[in-house]
């Protein structure tokens, strides 16, 4: 058995709970609080909803802790949103965000994790595809230490070409580049305390990649299987494009792992191998010249060393301008490039 979870009650005091297979936390009239805050993102699944919102409260109704729910219409076109409005009617826990248009995934997320009150978040779709069943499961993982538990769709029930090949494919991918191996980047279900994940700032769509923000200040990042499900209802919001997104946004991810705050170093890397091959492409012109008696007019090649001359200077001065421009958000925000995880006597 795990050892007691420690949790702080609405006066700041330190509380040990006891352990029933998932992350317990007491229920008395003095939390005025959530214990655990459930986001869900939702862009047109008004035949899903009502489903939903019956298995979520089943399994929510079980666990001896306050709970609520942060449902997040992503500028649906259909009746989703008047569906989530019926649902909170019937359930008080139950809260229903209305986003102006359709922002995507990633913002819905962001803007359920801003709304969240509780010590504890978990993340699922509204497709139905993932089960609530397994939140006692993430929480129970969590119960062990770690700060992250993703979800793993072992057995997923979804197009074998069209979208499981390319999904293992960029997960296989996205683990070799950052370092933080999981099976399963995609799934939605993933369980995070609170403390982990309150500054992260998710644009594009990163909100997969959240793991890895999380490892990044020292978190401990677990992966369990839970189930899948065919989708019933509705129609799958991704296609084979979402492949180049997530390349692309790992591209970024890598960027601002280690170059973030030394942005000079890719610019300027790039600047200098391309003014060394300037002056190469130079040196063979001037070679052509001087021993094979090629007119300069007859070879673009100095051309060329004039392009590759302007393309290194054109980067070492966006190195520069981009170290300023990170000064100047260091400054103005009063944030330091480093996070402290302890201390002694400070």
């Amino acid at each position: 058995m795990s050892p007691d979870l420690h949790v702080s009650n609405d006066r700041g005091e330190r509380v040990s709970v006891a352990h029933h297979g998932y992350a317990s936390m007491p229920r008395t009239h003095e939390d005025v609080a959530p214990s655990l805050s459930i986001v869900i993102p939702i862009y047109n699944e008004e035949e899903n909803i009502p489903l939903l919102v019956a298995r979520l409260f089943d399994v929510l109704s079980s666990m001896p802790f306050t709970v609520e729910v942060l449902a997040i219409d992503d500028g649906s076109t259909d009746q989703s949103f008047e569906r989530l409005r019926d649902e909170a009617a019937r359930h008080p826990q139950l809260k229903a965000i209305r986003l102006r248009r359709n922002y995507g995934q990633t913002a819905a997320m962001m803007a359920g994790i801003d709304h969240a009150a509780g010590q504890v978040l978990v993340s699922l779709d509204a497709d139905l595809q993932n089960d609530p069943a397994d939140i006692p499961n993430l929480l129970a993982k969590l119960d062990e230490g770690f700060d992250v538990v993703s979800g793993w769709r072992k057995s997923r029930k979804d197009a074998t070409l069209r979208r499981n090949f390319p999904s293992r494919v960029a997960n296989w991918a996205i683990s070799r580049i950052s370092g933080v191996k999981l099976h399963d980047y995609g799934c939605t279900l993933k369980a995070y305390r609170r403390d982990v994940i309150k500054d992260v700032r998710l644009y594009g769509e990163m909100h997969r990649f959240i793991p890895i923000y999380a490892r990044w200040k020292g978190a401990r990042v677990a992966e369990i299987p839970v189930q899948h499900h065919a989708r019933a209802h509705g129609v799958s919001k991704y296609g084979l494009e979402r492949v180049a997104k997530v390349v692309l946004d790992m591209i970024v991810v890598k960027f601002l792992d280690r170059y973030f705050v030394k942005p000079i170093y890719v610019f300027g890397g790039v600047g200098l191998a391309s003014m060394a091959l300037s002056f190469l492409v130079l040196f063979t012109a001037i070679w052509l010249r001087l021993f094979e008696h090629v007119s300069l007019i007859q070879t673009p090649l100095p051309l060329l060393s004039v392009l590759f001359f302007l393309v290194g200077t054109t980067s070492i001065l966006m190195g520069l301008l981009a170290e300023m421009i990170v000064r100047t958000y260091f400054e103005s925000q009063k944030q330091a490039p480093y996070a402290i995880h302890e201390s002694v006597n400070l």
